[in-house]
């Protein structure tokens, strides 16, 4: 197989960074500016993550579509790491969003709307679990469901996935080092307790370590991504979520599935397309079309459950819910989204747009001789610097390799195509055409050469 030469891809990261330089200088002036009032220059600290040296400043989007300050227009395979996973400003949401704003007034007004329940029922009919709750984010509703999980069970742990994602949730960062030991993952900033004491936590398709895990009975509820998808999408092995389910009922934990990043498996997600049947279904990102939005469905048992112990406050100091969850804007965006945007067909024709991407992404790959691989989950695909493809987040973290990544986002750039800038995912929106995939493709290819000849 083909080994990289570490000078030459080194004098290649650097060629390109300095051309993204020179051609973004309105982003980078921005950037420099914003410094005097913005803590790294960004409205958040994840926007600096930039293989090219500085962020990228937004002009416009539209469906597919990126343009920043200096007038490049780029196609957008991030979108928004999963938030604009029905586009840009999708016309229905635009519509509904306009409508709530300047027709029928009032954002929020801590007051329910019919938009909720309908949202409700839909999400209901595609995850099949039917007790619907908002949140603004899948990180509070996951904060929220650990806490009635505790609560209903009365056991103070849960267990997740090694290099999981659930967004910044204090318990779930936490991985197994190289010795198979539990520590909190490196970086963690100011956690307020070592996750060791609240969180057990095994390797992605090892149901022998969770069955030993589980053994204990002091976990609340497993949450788990279907499959991972942060660290690289590392796919389920056959057998792997039915034992999963199977074991958590034997030990009357609860299963929750976070289907805000493998909604991209279909319709109704990964538990949808692979017949799941969990407890408790978490989402958010994708389902407000670029309004923030999170979710979280409950069991009608678990719900009837939590609503008939007095012991739990759900309507003031219990620690579930806030001011702005579940407000009139969200889920009229919600509603459209779901209602317009990311229907059946339109999932359809973002899985046959990631099965081009995919294919594309393998014959390059297979052409050059280089040991990586492909993996993908409906509308979503990833390559690894690795072969065979990862079988658990341990396995995917040691295939990661910086330069690599920062001189294929910074080549893309370069060249009018986004990439998630974390990893090396592309997702499709409904919006996202054939010659997108293949302008990938051709600059995939361009890239491998001037890597490897």
């Amino acid at each position: 197989m083909t080994t990289i030469d570490r000078a030459r891809l080194r004098t290649l990261l650097d060629t390109e960074r300095a051309t993204f330089a020179h051609t973004h200088s309105r982003s980078r002036q921005a950037w420099n500016d914003a410094a005097a009032s913005l803590l790294g220059g960004v409205p958040m600290t994840w926007m600096l993550k930039a293989a090219g040296g500085f962020p990228l400043f937004l002009d416009d989007a539209r469906g597919a579509r990126i343009r920043d300050l200096d007038g490049t227009e780029y196609v957008d395979f991030c979108l928004g790491d999963t938030g604009a996973m029905a586009g840009h400003s999708p016309a229905p949401v635009v519509a509904a969003v306009h409508r709530r704003l300047a027709e029928l007034g009032g954002a929020t007004a801590m007051l329910p709307t019919e938009d909720a329940a309908w949202v409700g029922a839909e999400l209901t009919r595609r995850f099949g679990v039917e007790r619907w709750s908002f949140a603004l984010s899948a990180t509070d509703a996951n904060r929220w469901v650990l806490r009635m999980a505790r609560h209903v069970t009365r056991r103070p742990k849960v267990l997740v996935f090694s290099w999981c994602y659930h967004g910044s949730v204090d318990e779930t960062f936490i991985v197994l080092d190289t010795d198979g030991r539990p520590r909190s993952r490196a970086g963690n900033v100011g956690a307020p307790v070592d996750p060791v004491a609240t969180t057990r936590v095994v390797e992605f398709n090892d149901l022998v370590a969770l069955e030993r895990e589980l053994a204990n009975e002091d976990v609340a509820c497993v949450l788990m991504e279907p499959a991972l998808t942060n660290i690289g999408i590392v796919l389920p092995e056959p057998g792997f979520l039915d034992g999963v389910r199977a074991l958590t009922r034997a030990r009357g934990t609860l299963l929750v599935n976070d289907e805000t990043h493998t909604l991209s498996a279909g319709w109704g997600g990964a538990t949808r397309a692979w017949n799941l049947q969990p407890d408790v279904v978490t989402i958010g990102k994708a389902i407000g079309g670029g309004v923030p939005i999170g979710a979280y469905g409950l069991s009608a048992e678990l719900a009837d459950r939590l609503l008939a112990d007095r012991d739990a406050d759900l309507v003031d100091t219990g620690g579930v819910g806030g001011t702005l969850a579940g407000n009139a804007l969200s889920l009229a965006a919600a509603r459209a989204t779901l209602a317009d945007v990311l229907t059946e067909s339109a999932f359809a024709d973002m899985t046959a747009r990631a099965q081009r991407f995919a294919a594309g992404v393998e014959d390059a790959i297979a052409r050059h001789g280089l040991p990586w691989s492909v993996t993908r989950l409906g509308a979503r695909t990833e390559y690894r610097f690795t072969s065979p493809a990862p079988r658990n987040g341990g396995e995917s973290a040691a295939a990661a390799d910086a330069d690599l990544d920062d001189f294929l986002h910074t080549w893309m750039a370069n060249r009018g195509v986004l990439m998630t800038p974390f990893h090396n995912m592309a997702l499709m929106c409904p919006a996202t055409s054939d010659a997108d995939v293949d302008l990938h493709t051709a600059l995939f290819g361009d890239a491998l050469t001037e890597l490897v000849g």
